[in-house]
Parts: structure tokens; C-alpha cells; sequence
């Protein structure tokens, strides 16, 4: 059987973390998920960076699908993103202390770009595992959605299948009373969401 290819990322910690959940579950999940082989990499939560570790591992493995997943501290749920927009707003300094305000992502390029995913369907296969899931109408302004918006750009027109999912603190990451889920049950929920693809 010949597999489909998957490039599925996660980044490394940022704004004084010791850990970031996305790579952590990225690593946990199986190298083969469904029709899907997974290349599975670690990129740099910064804002042009990122973009230019994941289109030469494109260029490189020619992926079918590309789902990059990051870190969203104060959600409770996995969350597939539904549209990039172009705009770059930190409002903290990325790794490489880079801290944009108002710019756009790409200079001449449209407003927004929606998820080439089938978020919905991803969603309701991460509920049916019992994992908290949901849509998310926004990326942020940081460099997750600087990473979805760019590749959306750079792909657009081909048949490759693009998107973002976000994943909550790690129980180890949460102050007080703040969301956080296991790193097994993000692991449950990514793969779920690979197997809606």
C-alpha cells in the first residue's frame, strides 16, 4: 500500500515556557495514521522562520496535507482554525525577539485565507473520542497565524490540503485554574483529527 505524505509540525517553547504542547504531541503521535505516513518536525516560533522550515520540508517530501499545530495557553479544547488573516500583531517578541505591529503577513496578498482542512469534520472526530474540541474563528496575531496565513498564500491553487490546530496548555504549564489537557489525550485528539483528513 502506498501511503499519502502528511507534514505535521509543532514549535518550540516560546515566551519563557520550558515546554510547548504542540511538539510534544506532534512526537507522540504514530508515524502512520489511516492513508497517511507522517513527517513529523519541530520548527521555530518565529515569524519568518517558521514559514521558511516548513516550505523547504515541503519542497522536500512533497506532502499531500500539511497541519501545523501550536499553542494556545487559556483554551480548554483542541482547535482547528478556520481561516488565517493577514496581519502580524505581536504582542510579545517572537524567539528571535522580533515583535511586529500592524504589518501584513504578505505585502500585496488578499485579506484572509480560509483552512483548506475539513475543520468541522475534525472537530466532531475529536468529540467522538471524548476530547473537548471546537471551531476557532481566530489564529491570533502572533506567529501561528502568520504560519497558517503564509502557507495558504504560497499553496494556494495546488491540491495540497492546509491548516492549523491549536492545543491547550499542558497541566504542567497551567497556572490557577487555567485550561489545560493531558498530553495523551492531545495525542487522541490529533490523531482523530489526521483521520478525518
Amino acid at each position: 500500500m502506498s501511503f499519502k505524505r502528511l507534514l505535521i509540525t509543532g514549535f518550540d517553547p516560546f515566551g519563557g515556557e520550558s515546554v510547548n504542547p504542540s511538539y510534544e504531541a506532534v512526537k507522540g503521535l504514530p508515524d502512520i495514521i489511516g492513508e497517511y505516513s507522517l513527517t513529523k518536525a519541530c520548527i521555530p516560533t518565529k515569524f519568518g522562520a517558521a514559514t521558511e522550515k516548513v516550505i523547504e520540508l515541503a519542497e522536500k517530501i512533497q506532502p499531500h496535507a500539511i497541519i501545523c499545530v501550536g499553542q494556545a495557553g487559556g483554551r480548554g479544547g483542541i482547535t482547528p482554525e478556520v481561516i488565517g488573516i493577514n496581519l502580524r500583531d505581536a504582542s510579545i517578541p517572537d524567539n528571535g525577539g522580533y515583535m511586529p505591529k500592524d504589518e501584513k503577513c504578505v505585502p500585496d496578498g488578499q485579506n484572509a485565507f480560509f483552512s483548506t482542512l475539513p475543520v468541522k469534520a475534525m472537530v466532531n472526530a475529536i468529540k467522538e473520542k471524548g476530547i473537548p474540541a471546537s471551531l476557532s474563528y481566530t489564529a491570533g496575531t502572533f506567529v501561528c497565524n502568520n504560519l497558517l496565513y503564509t502557507l495558504l498564500h504560497r499553496f494556494e491553487g495546488t491540491d495540497i490540503k492546509i491548516g492549523f490546530i491549536h492545543v491547550p496548555f499542558l497541566p504542567s504549564q497551567a497556572k490557577e485554574g487555567a485550561a489545560s489537557m493531558p498530553l495523551t489525550d492531545m495525542v487522541i485528539g490529533l490523531e482523530a483529527a489526521i483521520l478525518a483528513l
